[in-house]
């Protein structure tokens, strides 16, 4: 009787096992077809905060993209975000890209730092994926390397209307305290023969490494002896609101050159008000951004995560929408140079309520064109201001 039952058993779990196999090789749903993209960033660390942020935007457009899938070449699809931390440290990005490419054969990773860029373009190329750089720095792109896109703005255009307006407003004494990392250090040789080619002067010149720093009392002291106007300042949102509220407890009442990393509204939050980033500017806020998917992705946004988005999310967000039309334009979700190729047609085809910024084109040099934003803290409250 026992031999029976044990029969019975092993022919009903083979019966199991068979079924399954029949459902998966039938092309049921059972089975489907995945994409991996690849992602690698600062999760832990000063800059965790910025990480996690361009995180989001990539978590929520996979989520929304997964309800239904997608079809390239009459196939059905979805995608697997496979995110990697590389504590803001470019031989780490280079680690993650290598790992992320052998382990789960990403035909994109994106990263949100230019070191971390900078460290994968040396193989990408070779290895076939394309890197989706989230960086404001320029070089990115002029380096030639056929299978990068650039998402944001170079940094470029801001030097001159940030320099004229922090000029005018409080005087032409700078004291330039980029961050250590390779994009601040391109930031301040931008700005600071700038700021001497028009009549201003640099009274020091200093830089802050954020992933060991967290009191910049010392530094502050040293840069404010020389009384400046203005202090040019940036990184990380977080890290960078530190700086200002330091500056204000040692008595700085000068203005602020906020590079474009750091973002106004989210310094808000450690501040706690606009009252000590008087006089500050910098890149417009998302939240006051009206582009056709703008509102709906802002209500998204704060129905997940329970706080407003930067701009970090919103420019993920599209980008994930827009990889997705380029895959089913091209009819290819593993070849990194066919879908490079139709990044264009990804922009043409993109839904309007995907689109959280307007984005025409994409250059010739892999960067995508977008307008240049601009605003101020005056009298406590966030000012737009147009630019040129």
């Amino acid at each position: 009787m026992k031999k029976i039952k044990m029969l019975f058993i092993i022919s009903l779990a083979f019966a199991v096992v068979m079924m399954s196999a029949c459902a998966e090789s039938s092309g049921g749903s059972s089975k489907e077809k995945v994409v991996n993209i690849g992602y690698s960033g600062p999760l832990s660390g000063a800059a965790a905060l910025y990480g996690e942020n361009t995180l989001n935007g990539l978590k929520m457009a996979v989520n929304e993209i997964n309800k239904e899938g997608f079809e390239v070449a009459g196939e059905k699809y979805k995608l697997n975000l496979v995110s990697l931390d590389d504590k803001y440290m470019p031989n780490e990005t280079a680690s993650n890209g290598k790992r992320l490419v052998q382990e789960s054969k990403t035909p994109i990773i994106f990263s949100p730092h230019s070191g971390g860029i900078a460290a994968l373009q040396v193989f990408n190329e070779i290895d076939n994926f394309l890197i989706v750089a989230y960086s404001s720095e320029p070089d990115i792109t002029e380096r030639g390397n056929k299978l990068t896109v650039r998402i944001p703005p170079s940094y470029e255009g801001y030097v001159e209307p940030f320099s004229t307006y922090a000029m005018e407003r409080f005087g032409k004494k700078l004291a330039a305290l980029p961050p250590v990392t390779q994009y601040g250090k391109d930031w301040a040789e931008a700005i600071v023969p700038y700021w001497e080619e028009h009549g201003g002067e640099v009274v020091h010149q200093a830089s802050i490494d954020f992933a060991k720093d967290t009191d910049f009392f010392t530094i502050l002291t040293n840069t404010l002896k020389e009384d400046p106007d203005v202090l040019f300042i940036g990184g990380a949102s977080e890290p960078t609101a530190k700086v200002v509220m330091q500056a204000r407890e040692l008595g700085f009442e000068g203005g602020f050159i906020i590079m474009d990393q750091a973002k106004l509204d989210e310094m808000k939050n450690v501040t706690e008000t606009y009252e000590p980033l008087e006089g500050s500017v910098g890149v417009t806020p998302l939240i006051y951004t009206e582009y056709p998917g703008t509102p709906e992705f802002i209500d998204k946004y704060r129905d997940l995560y329970k706080k407003d988005p930067g701009s970090e999310a919103g420019y993920h967000y599209l980008a994930t929408y827009l990889l997705v039309e380029a895959m089913k334009a091209a009819e290819n979700v593993d070849d990194a140079k066919v879908i490079r190729e139709h990044i264009q047609d990804g922009l043409d085809n993109l839904p309007d309520d995907k689109k959280v910024y307007e984005i025409p084109s994409i250059d010739e040099e892999g960067g995508l064109v977008n307008l240049i934003r601009m605003a101020t803290v005056e009298d406590g409250e966030i000012v737009l201001k147009e630019v040129d």
